[in-house]
């Protein structure tokens, strides 16, 4: 049998927490609010029974990274997440110094956990600032002050080793200059790793609603630009540059496990609506879980697992999302592994006329998406994977 071209790319094991306090106008994520407390007795131990069920379909992978997502896992009690990496530890071997990421809001109620965190063997966490102003964390529905989410950072920098917060730009109204602004005081606050999303209105959301109501307008395409080019600018002379089109991080502080994504590498994901990539064989499956959390736990309670669609990838969808996910990255791809993938090599002269028009760059033997590129990576993808 031919060895699936993925081991190299790691292992990452991902739980999905569903609640939040409230819902951001501006979120399409599987999180839900729930008004009475959640029974995190019950989702433990249908987490344990997922992860031993996908466990027996995948033995003896070493995890490299374990990441807390949300929802906001930081609502999780410390004790839940020091169980859940025990049935983790129970399920894989885990690597010696492992990255395990929780993220959080930066809340002064949350950031008492943090120690709890540390101790239940979390040691990177990933903070959810998303401004640094407070009437723009108003109009995000944030349920923090700067005050407060500084004061959060400054708490994770006294107890763990790695932290990395999140800010999103292009919000109504911003200004170049603001925005210059905001992101040098960020970068003094986070050391070591940045993730700057650019706003976008997503389907379903409140922001949508208001999008389309005529009550809420974003900068267009070339004030976007703009933003996304300060960005760049600011981020570099700072040492910070960016490993990822939305993450920055100086030289060895980058996110590990988001490089197992991106990478194209294995991954493990636990919870309600957490997706998959795990191989069995010379195959990909593509699997995805029941999205509702309480259907999700009843399925699971009933069956062992909440997962409830799954397809083996045929080698043209591996490969296009080998590109997907790769060329997301600065230090882009080897074609050699689309090859693996896909048993053909990229179309050589669509290979050249984006290098000839300054979206794409040769180095040896990777191939990597230009500063220039990015902004339209979409397209780029699109053509290379014709």
């Amino acid at each position: 049998m031919i060895e699936h071209p993925t081991r190299d790319a790691g292992f990452g094991v991902y739980v999905h927490w569903p609640f939040c306090a409230s819902k951001c106008p501006y979120c399409d994520f599987n999180s839900h609010v729930r008004h009475q407390p959640v029974d995190q007795e019950r989702f433990l131990a249908a987490f344990a029974r997922e992860i031993a069920h996908t466990a027996a379909r995948i033995p003896g992978r070493t995890v490299t990274s374990i990441f807390f997502g949300g929802g906001t896992p930081s609502l999780m009690r410390p004790e839940t997440v020091g169980a859940i990496l025990d049935s983790i530890g129970k399920a894989w071997a885990v690597a010696p110094g492992a990255e395990i990421t929780l993220e959080a809001n930066p809340t002064s109620v949350e950031a008492e956990r943090f120690r709890g965190y540390r101790a239940a063997g979390v040691n990177r966490v990933s903070m959810g600032v998303q401004a640094l102003n407070d009437p723009d964390l108003r109009r995000l529905g944030r349920m923090h002050s700067v005050e407060e989410a500084l004061a959060a950072v400054k708490v994770a920098g006294s107890i763990f080793e790695r932290y990395s917060f999140d800010l999103i730009y292009a919000r109504p109204d911003q200004t170049p200059e603001a925005w210059r602004a905001e992101l040098k005081q960020a970068i003094d606050h986070a050391v070591e790793h940045l993730s700057l999303y650019q706003l976008t209105i997503e389907p379903g959301t409140w922001f949508e609603r208001l999008h389309q109501a005529g009550k809420l307008t974003v900068p267009d395409d070339e004030a976007g630009r703009v933003l996304y080019d300060i960005t760049q600018e600011v981020c570099d002379a700072h040492g910070m540059p960016a490993y990822e089109i939305s993450n920055h991080a100086r030289p060895g502080a980058e996110s590990r496990h988001n490089l197992v994504y991106w990478r194209y590498g294995e991954y493990a994901g636990i919870g309600p609506g957490a997706h998959s990539r795990l191989v069995t064989g010379n195959a990909r499956l593509a699997t995805s879980t029941e999205r509702h959390p309480e259907t999700w736990l009843e399925h699971v309670e009933r069956e062992g697992h909440g997962v409830i669609d799954e397809e083996v990838l045929t080698s043209e969808a591996e490969g296009d999302e080998f590109l997907l996910m790769g060329l997301r990255l600065k230090e882009g791809i080897d074609p050699g592994r689309y090859t693996a993938f896909t048993g053909r090599t990229l179309n050589e002269r669509r290979v050249r006329n984006l290098e000839d028009s300054g979206m794409i760059r040769r180095t040896g033997s990777r191939l990597a998406v230009t500063r220039e590129g990015f902004p339209v990576l979409n397209a780029v993808i699109a053509e290379l994977a014709a």
